[in-house]
């Protein structure tokens, strides 16, 4: 068995009892062997802790649609049985009392924990040491790049992700598969190492629309009942946002391609613009995110400062520069934001808006630039980035679509139905 890309049909497969948990975790540990040495998706991995897990798995009845397959959980929750390093040296080695709510979750659900995948230090930016698999000179994004590498690879059919910023649909769009942002709160963050209170939030990576939905189900703890792609068309807004002026060519194309090719299968394409609050968003989610993750890491900032890289002592600096009036100005304009984002849906179904700015950047340094994502992870919007699309260099660009906050079963179902048609 060498398929390790889709984690539902993995699933059917071991509750027929046509494959086993262990198999399936064979099949993963093999290819990890043969592939990560240059991918470095992987931070930790007890291959005999896992196959004992799922052997586990395979003495009892099916849990659900998930019950045996492998995942990856990024390295910024807590494993009571793998140690968790947060990406900093101050953790290095260290081993939790608890599993983060989300990762109790998906072991209720009957899945596998193999190990612990690479991030940015503490899910900032200083980079991890994992590569792009496309093309190792290229970085992979972050800061979920392991878990977007390892399902990219094959390593694994589903990965943990968390965003700040835009650490699932960015890392998602350069490795080429489906990452998916829920609604802000959907899945409990017990025991994520938090960055920012207001914005973080749990997300997915997977190959497909329904794998990637269903995941997320799992680790918020409720029934696995996956959302078909559409059944006709939707219509669908171009929502450009005020990060367009960074556009790379790759992303402009991409998003161009993508209208194209659903106006062509029959959705209604229109331009919408955002609403007047959002126009100083991305300002406005610098502020939420600089001034909470000062206070979040209060701990390590006091205690460990030389610990910390130049690059996160940098935004703990300008955490420390924002006052009270000015956090609480920010908060407004996040709820003014949310208040008018229901006129862009006045007459759409979806926004369609790019993933990146383009192709994943050459070099590993840098990690690239969330700002197609931060207005969303802003409001606390559902959104999903879709593969199928390549840039000028061979490297995947994805598309990314928005939904209603609390709407995420929709995303889900038009991504479902653009993905079939991108990769047709």
């Amino acid at each position: 068995m060498n398929d390790l890309r889709n984690a539902l049909a993995l699933g059917r497969e071991i509750a027929a009892r046509r494959l086993t948990a262990v198999k399936v975790l064979e099949a993963a540990l093999a290819r990890i062997e043969a592939r990560d040495n240059e991918i470095l998706a992987w931070k930790l991995i007890n291959p005999e802790q896992a196959l004992a897990e799922a052997m586990a798995r395979d003495a009892e009845e099916p849990k659900g649609p998930l019950h045996g397959v492998p995942v990856g959980v990024k390295d910024v929750l807590d494993t009571s049985d793998i140690a968790t390093g947060y990406g900093s040296p101050i953790y290095e080695g260290a081993l939790p009392s608890a599993d983060a709510a989300a990762v109790a979750n998906l072991r209720a659900a009957g899945m596998v924990v193999l190990g612990k995948t690479v991030t940015t230090e503490f899910a900032m930016r200083f980079p991890g040491a994992t590569r792009n698999p496309n093309n190792l000179a290229h970085t992979p994004g972050g800061s979920s790049s392991g878990s977007a590498a390892a399902v990219a690879d094959g390593h694994v059919p589903l990965a943990i992700g968390t965003q700040t910023s835009g650490s699932v649909i960015r890392p998602a769009s350069y490795c080429g598969v489906i990452g998916f942002k829920p609604s802000w709160g959907a899945v409990p963050r017990a025991g994520l190492k938090m960055l920012a209170e207001s914005l973080d939030t749990i997300g997915t990576m997977a190959n497909s629309a329904a794998d990637a939905e269903a995941f997320a189900l799992a680790l918020a703890g409720r029934p696995i009942n996956p959302t078909a792609p559409l059944d006709q068309p939707p219509r669908i807004g171009i929502c450009r946002t005020v990060a367009w002026p960074n556009i790379e060519h790759a992303g402009s194309r991409g998003l161009e391609e993508a209208a194209t090719c659903a106006a062509a299968a029959g959705a209604k394409v229109v331009d919408v613009q955002l609403p007047e609050p959002f126009a100083t968003a991305l300002e406005a989610h610098d502020v939420v995110m600089t001034y909470e993750s000062r206070g979040m890491l209060a701990f390590e900032c006091d205690r460990h400062w030389d610990r910390l890289s130049p690059a996160l002592q940098d935004v703990m600096k300008r955490g420390m520069n924002h006052d009270w009036p000015a956090y609480q100005s920010a908060l407004a304009n996040r709820r003014a934001c949310r208040k008018s984002l229901a006129d862009a849906f006045q007459d759409v179904d979806i926004l369609l808006t790019p993933s990146a700015l383009g192709e994943a950047p050459k070099g590993l340094s840098f990690t690239g630039s969330p700002d197609f994502n931060r207005i969303w992870t802003f409001v606390g919007a559902p959104s999903i980035t879709v593969p199928g699309l390549m840039g000028p260099n061979g490297l995947p660009v994805g598309t990314q679509l928005i939904a209603p906050l609390g709407q995420d079963s929709r995303v889900i179902g038009a991504a479902g139905w653009l993905q079939n048609l991108l990769q047709a």
